[in-house]
């Protein structure tokens, strides 16, 4: 026995003969390709090996054959295998011998060595702390490279900046010069600022000027993410920003400006003291009119150099600062600057301003008391002369037409940009036609209006303006005497109602749209309407009583019935659409109204071209005209009519250069409104106004011309508009006091020695003598003949074998249409329009006599309003002096209105 035992290997055999305490151990135990343990030898007993293991005699591994050397190598590679597998765990290690080798430490650790899982890819705080560091090292060091490339310009390059803006005339002549610079630009010091002025500024902007470093760090870092995210821009908030930004850079909204901005403003703050930094930013800011500086602005508002400011006046203009378009109590560009909003918004920034400087200790409550609410209203602004006459109004549409156009581009060009000036403004005018236009109503103004002679004849005003259908170029306008004293622009001021010339967009509603099935519900589809026909007859008698659509008696909101007045309490019987646009009837055109719905007769406005801010509430009478739209407007919705139904956005500017780059090229704007036979059959109804009905005046232009006059309860407003296929002209005539604190419309009864004014008499006179002059040359063009549309339907009290009924009080049969000025017989009806024998005029080769029904309806005499109901009134084609709806803004959103009763 003694002979076939063996030592244990030195230094292991007592490890050996233990239990194997990691399986990388047992691995190593069997790597020799031992049996298992459990195998007998083949004589049931074998041996046993140095763990007390049996193994077969001759085994591999066995005592005597050469186990030893094999018994060591089969552990070492055990221990191999063991360590890899360990490092294939994610790291885990044995103990002795067996342990896995630890990987080498990187410089920076990620992913994470030793980690698994999220553990691994999460930096730890050493990683973060050192990219910190680092990466305010280089902020640091990048600052300091550009604090030393930047330098700081003189601050009096922000004047020469300021430059003149080129505008020329559609056949690339020059215009005008005009723009930056209009008011007088003076650099004053520090102490011929009030020292109110100061401390208004800095309680309202940067109540720590004194004490902060001239920089707001977070104020920038808040800038760059909004700007970063697509947000709105923002700017720096500190007085030293502002100032670096009015001074030496451009306006621009970038990352890049931003951080020229900070460097700058570092530097500046190094280099200038408080006082010199804050004169600098009083001296360069925008203060709107045209005004950079405090002194420019303290003329500009208020007519005095900026050492005769008062506390309050000093309040007002600080408030200009934040942006002058919306402080400026004479309105701004857009539809938020309105006069009265920019007003209501100038005083809350006033007051809150005179209360941060008590807040600030820089006024005592005393002083503040004693100012109380007595807002400093500024005075009107003035112009420049070179902007006298028609220039001014030509230069702010344009100028407005620029601003709208591009607000929402890439890169918008702002009123304040366009006072700085540069630019070449290639607009739509028409020299020539601009002339013809204004010689044409000073001549009719000088023949018949006479303020010494008639007091009524004061503070006429008249308005218009010419569209070219095709494309929507404003060919000339007429905003008033001079833009230099009267600085509404009236082409473009949407305040006057528009009267009897709304008419025609109920008639384009009432052909797309049709009326409503009387037994279908108020909200009814195409399918359930019925298109109209212009030989469908209602009743035309005066004070009828309006109707639902459903023919149930319509009631106001306190149970009142609506009787509608014709011009003159004029009855007409039963009467096609046709003639009762010719002779502008009322009542067939709001009941017509009501049966389309005043929301279609709305869109079809719209679809038109009439904006819809000037648009009035849906009341009864929005039919006859109590909407606002300009001269602009409605020449641009009639020319929709002269081109089949195609509409193109009026526009005055075809191309904005800047240092030889164009900024700005306009595209048509342009979409089928109407189909083909609806404005064709519009166009030949208002040719058959001008042929034969209240609009002959314009016949004498010669030539195929299709228009409408209108005329506003108690002869506030009168207009003519009309179109041929190459031109549409809108004239607008009113009384206003311009100069009053509050203004109003007043009548015009005895105007020019006539009784009333309608839009028959002097408008259509411009209309025609103006047209005359502007298409000589041209050739003749014809309308396009409308293929027949709608259904010949009867409204209420008209039916195709009416009952003849009693009127009240019909006209004497020498009465003619209100409006017509003809005297010749043959255009005249030749009975009374009221007739019961006919509805039908003499020469009207499309009304069908036989079918227009003999009986007058009902004559009205049950009473009810005059004027018909909330907003309605007597007199008048529109028979109304409802609510004219908004004057937020003229073409391009500027503030176009007067304050109306």
């Amino acid at each position: 026995m003694s002979g076939n035992r063996r030592k244990p290997p030195q230094g292991r055999g007592r490890r050996a003969a233990q239990p194997p305490p990691s399986p990388g151990r047992r691995a190593a135990s069997r790597g020799g390709g031992q049996a298992p343990p459990s195998a007998p030898g083949p004589d049931g007993h074998g041996r046993r090996d140095a763990r007390g293991h049996r193994s077969e005699p001759g085994a591999p591994g066995a005592p005597g054959h050469g186990g030893r050397a094999e018994a060591r190598r089969a552990a070492q590679g055990g221990r191999r295998r063991a360590a890899a597998a360990a490092s294939a765990q994610g790291g885990r290690r044995g103990r002795g011998r067996g342990r896995g080798v630890p990987e080498r430490k990187r410089f920076i650790d990620y992913p994470r060595a030793g980690k698994h899982g999220v553990r691994r890819w999460l930096p730890s705080w050493k990683l973060v702390t050192g990219l910190c560091f680092g990466f305010f090292a280089l902020l640091m060091g990048a600052l300091g490279i550009g604090l030393l490339l930047v330098d700081v310009p003189n601050d009096k390059v922000a004047a020469a900046q300021v430059q003149k803006n080129v505008y020329y005339w559609n056949d690339g002549s020059q215009m005008v010069v005009a723009g930056g610079g209009d008011q007088n630009r003076q650099i004053v010091g520090i102490n011929e600022i009030p020292k109110h002025m100061r401390w208004a500024v800095i309680a309202a902007e940067n109540e720590t000027f004194y004490q902060d470093s001239g920089v707001d760090p977070m104020g920038i870092a808040r800038a760059v993410v909004k700007m970063a995210m697509g947000g709105e821009t923002q700017s720096g908030s500190t007085i030293t920003q502002q100032y670096v930004k009015n001074t030496y850079l451009d306006q621009s909204q970038t990352l890049s400006r931003k951080a020229r901005e900070l460097l700058i403003s570092i530097k500046v703050g190094g280099k200038l003291s408080k006082d010199e930094i804050l004169a600098g930013y009083l001296n360069t800011g925008y203060y709107g009119r045209g005004a950079y500086g405090i002194q420019a602005a303290a003329q500009a508002y208020y007519h005095k150099d900026a050492k005769e400011l008062s506390a309050s006046e000093s309040a007002f203009l600080s408030a200009t600062l934040n942006g002058p378009n919306l402080y400026d109590p004479e309105g701004g560009v857009g539809a938020a600057a309105t006069r009265e909003k920019n007003l209501k918004r100038a005083k809350a920034r006033w007051s809150w301003t005179l209360d941060r400087e008590v807040a600030t200790g820089h006024m005592s409550k005393a002083t503040r008391a004693k100012i109380g609410e007595d807002f400093p209203m500024p005075d009107k602004p003035s112009k420049s002369t070179e902007l006298k006459g028609q220039i001014g109004y030509l230069v702010e549409l344009a100028d407005n037409n620029v601003i709208s156009s591009t607000k929402d581009s890439a890169n918008p060009i702002t009123k304040t940009a366009l006072d700085r000036g540069g630019y070449r403004i290639h607009t739509t005018f028409d020299k020539k036609k601009i002339q013809k236009l204004q010689k044409t109503v000073e001549a009719v103004k000088k023949k018949n209006i006479d303020p010494k002679k008639r007091d009524v004849d004061k503070y006429v005003q008249f308005g218009g303006a010419s569209v070219r259908p095709e494309d929507g170029a404003i060919q000339a306008i007429y905003g008033g005497e001079d833009a230099t004293e009267h600085f509404r622009n009236n082409a473009d001021y949407t305040g006057v109602q528009v009267g009897s010339t709304f008419k025609p967009f109920v008639m384009a509603a009432a052909m797309r749209d049709g009326v409503r099935d009387p037994k279908g519900p108020e909200e009814q589809g195409p399918e359930q309407r019925t298109k109209v026909s212009p030989k469908s007859v209602y009743n035309g008698n005066n004070k009828i009583k309006l109707r639902n659509y459903n023919g149930t008696v319509w009631h106001d909101k306190d149970g009142g019935e609506w009787h509608q007045k014709n011009d003159g309490n004029k009855s007409y019987g039963m009467i096609n659409l046709r003639t009762a646009m010719q002779y502008s009837v009322n009542t067939p055109f709001i009941q017509l109204g009501w049966d389309i719905g005043t929301e279609k007769v709305k869109q079809a406005a719209l679809d038109a071209g009439v904006n819809e801010e000037s648009l009035a509430r849906t009341t009864p009478t929005f039919s006859l005209g109590t909407s606002a739209p300009s001269a602009i407007r409605m020449a641009g919705a009639y020319g929709t009519f002269a081109t089949s139904g195609e509409q193109s956005e009026p526009y005055s500017v075809t191309k904005v250069e800047r240092k030889g780059v164009v900024k700005y090229e306009h595209k048509k704007v342009s979409k089928p409104a109407f189909d083909k036979p609806v404005a064709d059959n519009v166009t030949n109804m208002l040719e058959t106004v001008v042929q034969k009905g209240t609009g002959t005046t314009a016949k004498a232009l010669g030539r195929p011309a299709a228009g409408k006059t209108g005329t506003t309860d108690d002869n506030k407003s009168a207009w003519f508009t009309g179109y041929t296929p190459q031109l549409s002209t809108s004239i607008g005539m009113w009384r206003v006091n311009d100069k009053a604190k509050t203004q109003k419309f007043l009548k015009m009864y005895g105007v020019g020695g006539q009784d009333s004014i309608h839009g028959a008499s002097f408008p259509a006179e411009i209309w025609t003598e103006y047209m005359k002059e502007a298409l000589k040359g041209s050739p003749v063009k014809k309308f396009p003949v409308p293929d027949p549309i709608g259904d010949k339907i009867y409204g209420d009290g008209a039916s195709p074998d009416p009952t003849p009924s009693k009127t009240s009080a019909p006209p004497s049969p020498s009465d003619e249409p209100s409006e017509s000025p003809s005297d010749d017989p043959s255009e005249s009806p030749s009975d009374s329009p009221s007739s019961s024998s006919t509805s039908c005029p003499p020469m009207d080769p499309t009304c069908d006599e036989n079918q227009n029904g003999n009986g007058n309806g009902n004559g009205g005499n049950d009473g009810g309003a005059d004027g018909g109901g909330p907003g309605g009134g007597p007199g008048g084609d529109s028979g109304s002096t409802g609510d004219t709806g908004s004057s937020d803004g003229g073409l391009f959103g500027a503030p176009q209105g007067y304050r109306r009763e």
